[in-house]
């Protein structure tokens, strides 16, 4: 059954990484063919085509490896000075697509002469630009409606007052987590105050210590300021209150710097032995744009420190140093996530389906953020270039100059190249990561 959830989980994954990117590329198509652009395939996946069909002028199709998207459109690039204007370059919007079309596939296409003013470097620049944000936008579109969906219709997991759990045993260098024996005893081991105490999973803390708690915040500050030894607690059981006696007690507690490594240094805290309950509570769609915010904020720190992060990773990979969990993962690590929080057991339906919804969106919202990187071949660097455009034409009315013309960004492809090459050494890294040390919710 475990199996088949997980192989469930990745079907929502693929299902899911699909339906974006194909959302992506009609947010570039439905433009371009609103301005005139030709646009001759839409393709979701790369490599070998695995179906298609013509609807008018336009192919559309399924390729093998779903990992990006592209639509075709002709006189992506301005000719050279001087060259025949029906003799255009086609490319594509997919991440790979340059290198694709110019190293492996495609050679200089022609244009019909009823489509020489249907190529894309002749619309003005903001249509150009609103074409190539197109596809980022709809990713961010799409971010919001799931990240709404988990926020605003399932609800976030808020932490109570309530007990979820009660650990049994005092965690131990050689048993951490505190789990009783086969036979339900600590052995040599003492149970956890709470244990010791009666307190049972379901109890509301009503007070700890006298100090009243209604919140999982007032618990852990009351604990934490309590002296060890018998402390008095009130928890609501039934419907009734029922006071209780907990031999509170320290334990030696491992401390982590501020990137959460550990310190190998430890130090004394009171400790119960439980752990809180959690219940999901809705907000307001308002809420979504700051949560995206906040969350934005943290992946434009992934992508801004992105080659020290794939140092990182390869060391990890090819060394015996233990995997960072808060590293880079790739689309096979994200598919096994969906695949475990799918399968997991004694879990509800919601927190499985707003595991999955939150992973989908916020792999969106990275690539709505990537994707606006101002350098080719990603959609940001045709933006920039447009922008460049602009920025000389606007010199050059200023200084009564003839029109400089289209930016010839086919002058970048070298750029485009190298940035291509990088970009399949960074995929096959993190993949040869994902395979050999994979991240796992367990742990």
């Amino acid at each position: 059954m475990t199996l088949a959830l997980e192989m469930l989980g990745w079907v929502i994954f693929l299902a899911g990484i699909g339906v974006s990117i194909g959302l992506h590329e009609i947010g570039h198509m439905v433009p371009a063919k609103k301005f005139g652009v030709k646009v001759t395939q839409y393709m979701v996946g790369f490599g070998p085509t695995i179906w298609s069909r013509h609807s008018g002028e336009t192919e559309y199709g399924i390729k093998a490896i779903p990992l990006g998207g592209y639509i075709r459109m002709i006189g992506m690039y301005p000719p050279a000075k001087g060259a025949d204007e029906t003799m255009l370059r086609a490319s594509s919007t997919g991440r790979f697509g340059t290198l694709i079309d110019d190293a492996r596939k495609q050679s200089l296409q022609e244009v019909l002469p009823q489509d020489a003013d249907r190529v894309f470097y002749k619309l003005p620049v903001p249509k150009r630009i609103i074409i190539m944000l197109g596809g980022p936008v709809m990713n961010l579109v799409i971010a919001f409606v799931l990240f709404a969906a988990v926020i605003s219709v399932i609800g976030t997991p808020h932490v109570t007052n309530t007990i979820g759990r009660i650990v049994p045993c005092v965690p131990t260098v050689t048993q951490p987590s505190g789990v009783a024996d086969t036979a339900g005893g600590c052995g040599s081991v003492s149970p956890t105050p709470a244990a010791a105490a009666g307190m049972k999973a379901g109890d509301i803390v009503v007070s700890f210590d006298a100090k009243p708690t209604s919140t999982w915040a007032d618990v852990s500050t009351a604990i934490r300021a309590a002296a060890p030894g018998d402390v008095p607690v009130v928890v609501e059981r039934g419907g009734s209150q029922v006071a209780l006696t907990v031999p509170l007690q320290t334990i030696d507690v491992p401390t982590y710097d501020d990137k959460g490594k550990p310190t190998g240094k430890v130090e004394q805290r009171n400790f119960l032995g439980v752990s809180p309950g959690v219940e999901r509570a809705t907000e307001p769609v308002s809420t979504v744009p700051g949560y995206m915010w906040d969350t934005s904020k943290q992946a434009m720190a992934t992508i801004v420190t992105l080659p020290a992060r794939l140092w990182d990773l390869t060391r990890q990979a090819f060394t015996s140093e233990p995997r960072d969990p808060a590293g880079i993962v790739g689309p096979l690590g994200v598919g096994r996530i969906t695949g475990e929080v799918v399968a997991l057991d004694n879990t509800p339906v919601a927190n499985k389906v707003a595991g999955v919804l939150g992973l989908l969106a916020g792999l969106n919202l990275f690539l709505f953020l990537f994707n606006l990187v101002p350098l080719l071949p990603l959609d940001g660097g045709h933006v920039a270039g447009a922008l460049w455009e602009s920025l000389k034409r606007g010199f050059a009315r200023v200084r009564h100059r003839p029109d400089p013309g289209p930016v010839d960004i086919a002058k970048a492809l070298p750029v485009t190249y190298a940035m291509s090459i990088a970009l399949l050494l960074m995929g096959a890294v993190v993949l040869y990561a994902d395979i050999v040390k994979p991240i796992s919710i367990g742990g």
